[in-house]
């Protein structure tokens, strides 16, 4: 009989010492230390980069000290509406915004412009590349633009490994090989790849080890956009 695996405290906080990446560290800094309200931050880069992680570990350290935030995801249904006491929106996927959101976003800009609240976005590219009308690429190009690099082979090592150890997983260097020869080096796509090898695990109630890697990959093979 399988045991069934309990969805509890599996996904850790989005905060800043829980990124890894030392070639960002310049963007880290200055998001760390923004005194609101501050110019606006825009951060691009490939997927694996962090972006998204920066943004909410931005949310998580303003609400940590009282305030409040919005975020808008480029997924996430218009219109979009500035709440009253934030002092921080956020808008992330730059690059997906279609016609209606990219609407929505200006206008949630203009608006937190005019009430001097602190906004910051992320895309996979730079603003003058983004696919979007030209007063928003302006407007996302207007103040600090960082341009995130993803983490080097040690550092998704490391964080595999940090995040293994928070489970309470063993990960031995042949299952870490093993891992990284069959999925790309997406942080996101290997931290979901990990929590569904805990919970293959947890259901076998065996040792994650490459064996039991095989027989998973072999019941439910990877996506071709997880797959090398």
């Amino acid at each position: 009989m399988k045991q069934i695996p309990l969805a509890i405290g599996l996904d850790p906080l989005p905060t800043f010492d829980a990124y890894l990446s030392s070639a960002n560290a310049a963007a880290v800094a200055h998001l760390r230390e923004l005194s609101l309200p501050a110019a606006p931050v825009y951060l691009w880069g490939p997927p694996g980069s962090g972006k998204s992680h920066l943004l909410h570990a931005l949310i998580h350290e303003r609400e940590s000290s009282g305030e409040r935030a919005g975020c808008f995801d480029a997924a996430d249904p218009a219109p979009w509406v500035l709440k009253d006491g934030w002092s921080l929106v956020v808008v992330d996927r730059c690059e997906q915004l279609d016609a209606e959101r990219q609407q929505a976003a200006f206008a949630l800009f203009v608006q937190a412009g005019d009430l001097g609240l602190q906004w910051a976005a992320a895309g996979r590219v730079p603003p003058v590349d983004l696919p979007l009308r030209d007063d928003l690429r302006t407007r996302l190009a207007w103040g600090h633009v960082f341009a995130l690099q993803p983490l080097t082979e040690t550092e998704t090592r490391a964080a595999l490994r940090r995040e293994a150890d928070r489970r309470g997983i063993f990960l031995a260097d042949e299952v870490m090989d093993y891992l990284l020869n069959r999925a790309t080096r997406d942080l996101g796509t290997l931290m979901r790849l990990l929590d569904r090898i805990d919970r293959f695990a947890l259901a076998r109630q065996r040792q994650v080890t490459v064996p039991l890697l095989r027989q998973m990959l072999q019941e439910a093979p990877l996506e071709a956009g997880a797959a090398q």
